[in-house]
């Protein structure tokens, strides 16, 4: 490993000897070694050379020498001269001045701009679209590149043709974040697209990260192809539930379906006794081990994006009586109209018994004034036989006086 990385770096000056005619500027990968050729300088000592560095580590110019020691695990100076950076990080970006004088006594100097860079991972779209509304805006979906550094840019891009944002059918929200610790960037580009009417049905959507630095290729994430539909109105919401009529035994199972078709589908709540249920969007709901606490009326909701909230007509869910709730009710039942059944016979009875009562002491009564009035009959008859006997002799008398 330290043989590989000794050879890159050596392989890194030597590019740089053929370049290091005044200032330039120079780009070193995060973690790999950094040489830096001081040109002008004695290949073997004694050397007369100076390196000035001013970077995100020091707050004015640090002196390192051949004669001066290192600096710490940051910098050393090469017996031919050079710096070596072992391991370039993002604080090592700045100025780096190299003044060498010859065994001639001739002045060189050497001037670089270091910059770091590190490449992130392959961007990647999180949270896709599968659908899309032809007309209506929505989300495609996130793009993300995590990990690099400076912090670069992304794009996105339509059928392989990059996509501009202009505030009607395509925006982009962008946001920026930084690693407190390892100082690299995290990126985030979220796409907002209005897809027009007629257009593809599949569009292709990709995007891609670029870091801005010369000759370095962008990175380009896998393309998504949602789905574009074509608006449909919401016709009538209707709830079908099985089994037909709402009525379950108790323990069973009851499906209801919200029927609401419309070009994206909508968006399905539910209702039961006029207040929403706290349960994610579906078009159905199931109710299983129906008890008590699930009867109800219930009812959906269907939001469109385009036609807003529509409610179905309710349906109402109950429990059917078992066969004991039955008869258990019958026997109730029964006894009651037994019951009734006797009171009315009593009542009949005991009016049967006060009128043939009545009819009895109505009968004697009558009896009573016949043995009454038979009495007063027969002291008339008397009296009417002495008159008729007192007028018989009157008359003989009258007839004895005659001749």
């Amino acid at each position: 490993m330290a043989t590989r990385a000794a050879a890159g770096a050596w392989v890194l000056v030597l590019s740089l000897c053929a370049a290091v005619a005044g200032s330039q500027n120079i780009t070193a990968r995060i973690g790999e070694p950094l040489v830096l050729n001081c040109k002008g300088a004695p290949k073997k000592p004694p050397q007369q050379l100076e390196w000035k560095l001013n970077t995100g580590r020091t707050e004015a110019w640090k002196v390192l020498s051949p004669q001066g020691a290192p600096w710490d695990s940051v910098a050393r100076v090469l017996p031919n001269g050079s710096l070596l950076l072992p391991a370039v990080g993002i604080q090592d970006e700045g100025t780096f001045r190299c003044r060498a004088m010859n065994r001639h006594g001739k002045e060189t100097k050497s001037n670089y701009r270091v910059r770091v860079y590190q490449i992130p991972g392959e961007p990647e779209i999180v949270d896709p679209a599968s659908q899309l509304t032809a007309g209506v805006p929505s989300k495609v979906g996130t793009c993300v590149s995590e990990g690099g550094y400076p912090a670069g840019t992304l794009s996105w891009h339509l059928d392989g043709k990059p996509l501009t944002p202009d505030g009607q059918g395509v925006a982009v929200k962008e946001q920026t974040r930084r690693h407190p610790e390892t100082g690299l960037f995290t990126l985030q580009s979220e796409l907002m697209v209005t897809p027009a009417r007629g257009r593809a049905a599949r569009p292709t959507f990709s995007c891609s990260f670029s870091s801005g630095l010369p000759r370095r290729k962008a990175l380009h994430a896998a393309p998504i192809y949602p789905t574009v539909w074509e608006p449909v109105a919401l016709e009538n919401v209707q709830l079908v539930v099985e089994p037909e009529g709402g009525t379950v035994a108790p323990g069973g199972t009851v499906t209801l379906t919200c029927e609401a078709p419309a070009q994206p589908p909508p968006e399905i709540h539910w209702i039961k006794d006029g207040m929403p249920l706290p349960l994610p969007p579906s078009s159905v709901l199931l109710l299983p081990e129906v008890g008590p606490q699930d009867q109800g009326t219930y009812s959906c909701v269907a939001t469109h994006p385009s036609h807003g909230p529509q409610e179905s007509p309710a349906v109402s869910i109950s429990i059917a009586k078992t066969d004991e709730e039955r008869q258990t009710t019958g026997s109730v039942g029964g006894s009651g109209l037994g019951t009734l059944a006797l009171a009315l016979g009593t009542l009949a009875a005991l009016g049967i018994a006060a009128l043939l009562i009545g009819i009895i002491m109505w009968q004697r009564r009558r009896r009573q004034g016949k043995e009454r009035k038979a009495p007063e009959s027969q002291e008339e008859e008397e009296e009417r036989a002495e008159l008729n006997q007192s007028e018989e002799p009157e008359t003989a008398e009258s007839g004895t006086g005659g001749p």
